[in-house]
């Protein structure tokens, strides 16, 4: 038994954020894991990643929400989408028949690395009504604008050369280190690891389609309140990378200290921190009719 099956936290993980399946109004089927009550709180993980991720976020904030996390289709057992390259749009799209079939007319949508790239796509078309505040995490912008676009055909081709070298585990133990700070724990390593060596590798290739075609910025300026958040020794999507999509989207922006790229997971208190603060604000917002 490897370190990171010693360390993972998967009774927790069964009993404080149980998993289902919905079916949405085109029989795709979303895997949730959901916990609490109150408030809406929609989580979307990174391309490294899945609902699992959010497990020590979400404990903390069940206390007074209704938090709920998705596997994005391709992800655990979340029906992938159709298109073999597909844009935020298309992922965007899942997310408005899923908020839908669950009943949430109203939510704070939170976003993490690639997940940040759905859910700025999302708030800005789909989900401008049903968006209250956006919450970005380590945003990845992606490779799509013009300027990018060299860039992100290295990028696409080296990603996808790893996952046919290395395979999924392969990936999840080269890349683990790269995604927590300086000094992570042993603990935070492994739920990184356990969380990436469960990907699809279908859905991965999606994902990295959406990586490097697609522009964070390119999607319009969600009209909501938006703020953007960046642990201070992120390697992945660097503070000032994240900077300037919090300036591209005129949006405040903080660090998180002593986190990496994995920051629910490094910094869970802190995270779940500002999401609380967010969700504060917005409900204060709607008690006087801004929001």
């Amino acid at each position: 038994m490897n370190m990171a099956q010693t360390r993972i936290p998967t009774p927790r993980l069964q009993q404080c954020f149980p998993e289902r399946l919905v079916t949405v109004a085109d029989g795709a089927r979303v895997a949730i894991r959901e916990c609490g009550q109150g408030p809406v709180v929609v989580l979307l993980h990174g391309i490294g990643s899945g609902s699992a991720s959010w497990l020590h976020c979400a404990q903390r904030l069940a206390e007074g929400n209704r938090v709920i996390a998705w596997d994005a289709p391709g992800y655990g057992l979340s029906t992938p989408l159709p298109q073999a390259r597909p844009k935020a749009v298309d992922y965007a799209a899942r997310l408005e028949a899923l908020l839908v079939a669950l009943g949430v007319e109203r939510c704070l949508l939170v976003g993490h690395s690639l997940g940040a790239l759905m859910a700025t796509a999302y708030a800005a078309g789909q989900g401008a009504q049903r968006v209250a505040r956006l919450v970005l995490i380590s945003p990845a912008r992606g490779y799509g604008a013009e300027a990018q676009r060299e860039t992100g055909l290295r990028v696409r081709q080296q990603r996808l050369d790893n996952l046919e070298r290395l395979g999924i585990d392969g990936m999840a133990s080269e890349r683990t280190s790269r995604l927590l700070g300086r000094n992570p724990s042993e603990d935070a390593l492994a739920w990184v690891r356990w969380n990436m060596a469960r990907l699809n590798p279908a859905g991965y290739r999606q994902a990295v389609e959406l990586l490097c075609g697609d522009d964070l910025l390119g999607n319009g300026r969600p009209a909501m309140p938006c703020e953007v958040h960046c642990g201070e020794d992120d390697a992945i999507t660097s503070p000032e990378a994240c900077g300037a999509i919090a300036r591209g989207l005129d949006a405040p922006f903080s660090l998180i200290p002593a986190a990496g790229h994995a920051s629910p997971i490094e910094q869970p208190d802190v995270v779940a921190g500002r999401i609380g603060h967010a969700q504060r604000l917005t409900l204060e917002g709607s008690a006087h009719g801004k929001a």
